[in-house]
Protein backbone atom coordinates (compact mmCIF):
# COMPACT_ATOMS: atom_id res chain seq x y z
CA UNK A 1 0.00 0.00 0.00
CA UNK A 2 0.86 3.46 -0.78
CA UNK A 3 1.06 6.27 1.70
CA UNK A 4 -1.86 7.94 -0.30
CA UNK A 5 -3.82 4.79 0.09
CA UNK A 6 -3.14 4.35 3.79
CA UNK A 7 -3.93 7.97 4.24
CA UNK A 8 -7.36 7.63 2.48
CA UNK A 9 -8.20 4.21 4.55
CA UNK A 10 -7.18 5.82 7.98
CA UNK A 11 -9.31 8.71 6.84
CA UNK A 12 -11.86 6.83 5.69
CA UNK A 13 -11.87 4.63 8.83
CA UNK A 14 -11.96 7.79 11.05
CA UNK A 15 -15.53 8.62 9.04
CA UNK A 16 -16.68 5.48 9.66
CA UNK A 17 -16.23 5.86 13.59
CA UNK A 18 -17.58 9.15 13.62
CA UNK A 19 -20.47 8.74 12.35
CA UNK A 20 -21.30 5.77 13.99
CA UNK A 21 -20.69 7.44 17.14
CA UNK A 22 -23.30 10.11 15.84
CA UNK A 23 -25.74 7.64 14.64
CA UNK A 24 -26.24 5.69 17.83
CA UNK A 25 -28.90 6.22 20.34
CA UNK A 26 -27.42 4.69 23.22
CA UNK A 27 -26.80 5.50 26.74
CA UNK A 28 -24.49 8.49 25.71
CA UNK A 29 -27.58 10.04 24.58
CA UNK A 30 -28.48 12.72 27.01
CA UNK A 31 -32.46 12.33 28.15
CA UNK A 32 -34.98 14.85 26.78
CA UNK A 33 -36.05 17.47 29.20
CA UNK A 34 -38.83 17.01 31.88
CA UNK A 35 -41.66 19.13 30.83
CA UNK A 36 -45.41 19.47 31.86
CA UNK A 37 -48.44 21.06 30.32
CA UNK A 38 -47.95 23.64 32.47
CA UNK A 39 -44.11 24.29 31.32
CA UNK A 40 -44.83 24.74 27.86
CA UNK A 41 -47.66 26.76 28.77
CA UNK A 42 -45.39 29.49 30.65
CA UNK A 43 -43.19 29.46 27.63
CA UNK A 44 -45.82 29.99 25.07
CA UNK A 45 -47.36 32.59 26.89
CA UNK A 46 -44.58 34.37 28.96
CA UNK A 47 -42.65 34.97 24.83
CA UNK A 48 -45.22 37.16 23.74
CA UNK A 49 -45.76 38.76 27.09
CA UNK A 50 -42.19 39.31 27.31
CA UNK A 51 -42.13 40.60 23.57
CA UNK A 52 -44.66 43.14 24.37
CA UNK A 53 -43.10 44.32 27.18
CA UNK A 54 -40.11 45.05 25.33
CA UNK A 55 -42.00 46.91 22.46
CA UNK A 56 -43.40 49.07 25.30
CA UNK A 57 -40.32 49.78 26.23
CA UNK A 58 -38.78 50.51 23.62
CA UNK A 59 -41.55 53.48 23.07
CA UNK A 60 -40.09 55.41 25.80
CA UNK A 61 -36.56 55.86 24.27
CA UNK A 62 -37.95 59.31 22.84
CA UNK A 63 -40.74 59.38 24.46
CA UNK A 64 -40.80 59.14 28.77
CA UNK A 65 -38.44 61.18 31.28
CA UNK A 66 -35.37 60.63 32.58
CA UNK A 67 -36.52 57.92 35.30
CA UNK A 68 -39.15 56.54 33.30
CA UNK A 69 -36.66 55.50 30.53
CA UNK A 70 -34.12 54.28 32.52
CA UNK A 71 -36.46 51.89 33.92
CA UNK A 72 -37.53 50.97 30.36
CA UNK A 73 -34.50 49.77 29.63
CA UNK A 74 -34.09 47.64 32.93
CA UNK A 75 -37.24 46.38 31.39
CA UNK A 76 -35.84 45.70 28.01
CA UNK A 77 -31.71 44.42 29.34
CA UNK A 78 -34.04 42.12 31.42
CA UNK A 79 -36.97 40.51 29.46
CA UNK A 80 -34.95 40.37 26.03
CA UNK A 81 -32.48 37.51 27.36
CA UNK A 82 -35.48 35.91 28.67
CA UNK A 83 -37.62 35.75 25.78
CA UNK A 84 -34.21 33.34 24.69
CA UNK A 85 -34.00 31.27 27.42
CA UNK A 86 -37.68 30.77 27.01
CA UNK A 87 -37.36 29.48 23.59
CA UNK A 88 -34.79 26.99 24.58
CA UNK A 89 -37.07 25.39 26.68
CA UNK A 90 -39.60 24.85 24.04
CA UNK A 91 -36.93 23.85 21.43
CA UNK A 92 -35.92 21.57 24.57
CA UNK A 93 -38.79 19.92 25.25
CA UNK A 94 -39.71 19.58 21.58
CA UNK A 95 -42.41 21.94 21.59
CA UNK A 96 -44.26 24.45 19.36
CA UNK A 97 -42.87 28.16 19.77
CA UNK A 98 -45.67 30.10 20.69
CA UNK A 99 -47.61 31.21 17.52
CA UNK A 100 -47.02 34.71 15.84
CA UNK A 101 -49.62 37.41 17.12
CA UNK A 102 -48.67 40.61 15.56
CA UNK A 103 -45.44 41.74 17.62
CA UNK A 104 -46.95 39.97 20.90
CA UNK A 105 -49.66 41.81 21.20
CA UNK A 106 -53.20 42.66 19.65
CA UNK A 107 -55.05 39.02 19.29
CA UNK A 108 -53.54 38.17 22.89
CA UNK A 109 -55.10 41.21 24.48
CA UNK A 110 -56.96 38.80 26.57
CA UNK A 111 -54.02 37.02 28.07
CA UNK A 112 -52.97 38.74 31.69
CA UNK A 113 -51.87 42.16 31.57
CA UNK A 114 -51.48 42.11 27.30
CA UNK A 115 -52.60 45.54 25.82
CA UNK A 116 -54.55 45.72 22.92
CA UNK A 117 -53.48 47.26 19.93
CA UNK A 118 -55.15 50.57 20.52
CA UNK A 119 -53.63 51.08 24.20
CA UNK A 120 -50.17 50.25 22.48
CA UNK A 121 -51.13 52.92 19.73
CA UNK A 122 -52.23 55.43 22.46
CA UNK A 123 -49.36 55.08 24.37
CA UNK A 124 -47.43 55.55 21.03
CA UNK A 125 -49.08 58.77 20.51
CA UNK A 126 -47.83 60.37 24.10
CA UNK A 127 -44.91 61.63 25.19
CA UNK A 128 -43.63 63.49 28.42
CA UNK A 129 -45.48 63.37 31.52
CA UNK A 130 -48.48 61.72 29.63
CA UNK A 131 -46.27 59.13 28.89
CA UNK A 132 -44.87 58.35 31.70
CA UNK A 133 -47.97 58.30 33.22
CA UNK A 134 -49.47 55.99 30.69
CA UNK A 135 -46.49 53.60 30.87
CA UNK A 136 -46.22 53.04 34.34
CA UNK A 137 -50.13 52.62 34.73
CA UNK A 138 -49.98 50.35 31.69
CA UNK A 139 -46.56 48.10 32.70
CA UNK A 140 -47.79 47.94 36.27
CA UNK A 141 -50.76 45.78 34.51
CA UNK A 142 -48.90 44.18 32.52
CA UNK A 143 -46.17 42.92 35.09
CA UNK A 144 -48.85 41.92 37.31
CA UNK A 145 -50.42 39.25 34.67
CA UNK A 146 -46.49 38.24 34.14
CA UNK A 147 -46.38 37.75 37.93
CA UNK A 148 -49.92 35.73 37.93
CA UNK A 149 -48.10 33.45 34.65
CA UNK A 150 -45.21 32.90 36.41
CA UNK A 151 -46.94 31.96 39.58
CA UNK A 152 -48.73 29.57 37.89
CA UNK A 153 -46.09 27.99 36.09
CA UNK A 154 -44.50 27.64 40.14
CA UNK A 155 -47.75 26.10 41.15
CA UNK A 156 -48.07 23.24 38.57
CA UNK A 157 -44.84 23.16 36.05
CA UNK A 158 -42.17 20.37 36.82
CA UNK A 159 -38.69 21.69 34.95
CA UNK A 160 -36.77 23.46 37.32
CA UNK A 161 -34.99 25.56 34.55
CA UNK A 162 -38.19 27.23 33.65
CA UNK A 163 -39.62 27.27 37.62
CA UNK A 164 -36.00 29.45 38.72
CA UNK A 165 -37.23 31.69 35.41
CA UNK A 166 -40.65 31.94 36.99
CA UNK A 167 -39.09 32.58 40.04
CA UNK A 168 -36.76 35.35 39.22
CA UNK A 169 -39.94 36.72 36.89
CA UNK A 170 -41.96 36.88 40.49
CA UNK A 171 -39.00 38.64 42.10
CA UNK A 172 -38.03 41.39 39.16
CA UNK A 173 -41.45 42.20 38.35
CA UNK A 174 -42.97 42.52 42.27
CA UNK A 175 -39.62 44.96 42.76
CA UNK A 176 -40.02 46.77 39.51
CA UNK A 177 -44.32 47.32 40.68
CA UNK A 178 -43.53 48.75 43.82
CA UNK A 179 -41.04 51.16 41.91
CA UNK A 180 -43.72 52.14 39.06
CA UNK A 181 -46.22 53.04 42.10
CA UNK A 182 -43.65 55.28 43.65
CA UNK A 183 -42.90 56.91 40.54
CA UNK A 184 -46.68 57.40 40.12
CA UNK A 185 -46.63 59.27 43.60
Amino acid sequence: MTRTNVALAATALAAALVLTGCAGGGASAPPAASSSSADVAFAQGMIPHHEQAVAMARLADDRAGARVRDLAARIEAAQGPEIGRLRGFLADWGAAPAADHHGGHGDMAGMAGMMSDEQMAALGRASGAAFDRSFLQMMIAHHEGAVTMARAELDAGVDPRARELAQRIVDAQQAEIAEMRTLLG
